[in-house]
């Protein structure tokens, strides 16, 4: 996440986003594990979720066969994922959008096979 890396090239942008959505944010296991992974924090992603900032909403063992139908669907793009993660709790949970730096991919992936998914982005992305 920018905002948790004040040298993140979007740190601003997320921080500044950050005070007008509601929380906690949803978010998964696999999502975690890049965060941990880009911060180089493990300590920094479990504080994100111990302080009410980010909530697990979704279990990759619970929703197997569903990730697994949008790893073939998008077969061709090579998703990771985290991205089929977020792709289906965009369809657990239509009503919130994806708060993401990488708008590119999620403008090519849909919910429910023909559904654009709702992204929140930083200029230009």
């Amino acid at each position: 996440m920018a905002v948790a890396n004040q040298r993140d090239q979007y740190h601003d942008w997320a921080a500044d986003l950050l005070g007008g959505l509601q929380t906690p944010l949803l978010t998964c296991e696999a999502v975690l594990s890049e965060t941990a992974f880009h911060l180089k924090s493990s300590r920094t992603t479990l504080l994100m979720v111990a302080s009410g900032l980010v909530r697990i909403a979704m279990s990759s063992e619970d929703q197997w066969t569903h990730l697994l139908r949008l790893a073939e669907q998008f077969d061709d793009q090579h998703p990771d994922l985290a991205d089929l993660c977020i792709i289906r709790l965009s369809e657990i949970y239509p009503s919130h959008k994806v708060l993401t730096v990488d708008g590119s991919d999620f403008r090519v992936y849909r919910r429910n096979n023909r559904e654009l998914i709702p992204v929140i982005c930083p200029p230009g992305h």
